[in-house]
């Protein structure tokens, strides 16, 4: 089965600890896409600028992904710029320039609109909104969000969270969208909004996952270096979908696994600056890692 993701095709220049990258392949749809490419067929939906360089186009066709859905518009591609503190988990923004994102609004291909596992990723609700209204068969739908809208478009973001199954997020964020310092109350509240599930991403702690009937909790896989996170968090979100898709199966433990592949995936991620580790991945090399993970919190043996 196929996922289709929709959300940012950028450029991003990032700053770290351990070093510099300028103008690399970054934005959401990116990152989840090549992340689930190794479980499913994905469909990509994006827009990108005349100055958006044909070999990233062709790493996603290589990676098997349908291209179909990004549109090349007249101006420059989505550019973030921004730096890293010793404490990986906090970054400043230093530039941000929408420049052809800021008129976005996808219409996607007639093939894709019976896509069963949809991913909208870090967009303005009002475009995740009107995806959701040009979806036909819809078997799981995941948002992701940010503190941006949730602080500029609260409302509309209410609204979306209605109508969809799984919300993946940070700690902050969770905080933030609910209102409660207490990261379970925030889960709670955040339940109450209409998702069936929501993900709490905990960076270096891992995920917490809620939902009414049960709590799921597994650590990130330990790494001596962290060199990029950019991306990590898209990047899970596309190893969990994509494993999702690859077995068709929504049941509790089927959703636990994902998790753990998507923070297989994740790990592989910040192993290198932007795309460039989870791109010259390998789907024996997700396997060996999980099994390694599966080993790391098996405290039956």
């Amino acid at each position: 089965m196929s996922v289709l993701v929709v959300g940012t095709v950028a450029f991003d220049s990032i700053e770290t600890p351990s070093g510099s990258a300028e103008r690399i392949l970054g934005g959401s749809a990116s990152y989840f896409a090549l992340g689930a490419s190794y479980f499913a067929p994905v469909r990509m939906v994006g827009v990108i600028g005349q100055d958006f360089p044909q070999d990233y186009l062709d790493l996603f066709t290589q990676r098997g992904i349908d291209i179909a859905g990004i549109k090349r518009e007249a101006g420059d591609t989505f550019h973030w710029r921004g730096r890293y503190h010793e404490d990986i988990n906090q970054r400043d923004t230093i530039e941000l320039h929408l420049n052809v994102l800021a008129g976005f609004q996808p219409k996607l291909p007639e093939a894709y609109r019976d896509s069963e596992y949809v991913f909208l990723g870090n967009i303005d609700p009002v475009i995740q909104m009107d995806v959701v209204e040009q979806m036909r068969h819809m078997k799981l739908l995941a948002l992701d969000t940010m503190d941006y809208w949730i602080g500029a478009s609260l409302d509309t973001l209410k609204k979306v969270l209605q109508r969809v199954e799984m919300l993946v997020l940070n700690d902050s964020e969770a905080r933030l969208l609910s209102g409660y310092d207490n990261i379970v109350k925030a889960a709670r509240a955040i339940l109450r909004m209409g998702p069936k599930m929501v993900l709490i991403k905990r960076g270096e702690y891992g995920v917490l996952q809620f939902s009414d009937s049960s709590v799921f909790a597994t650590p990130a896989y330990p790494l001596e270096e962290v060199f990029d996170p950019t991306g990590a968090g898209d990047s899970f979100a596309g190893g969990l979908m994509g494993q999702l898709a690859r077995t068709g199966d929504l049941t509790q433990g089927s959703l636990r696994r994902a998790i753990v592949y998507g923070s297989v995936v994740a790990s592989f991620t910040v192993e290198d600056f932007g795309v460039k580790r989870l791109a010259a991945l390998s789907l024996p090399e997700i396997e060996e890692r999980y099994q390694r993970f599966v080993e790391l919190t098996d405290f039956h043996s």
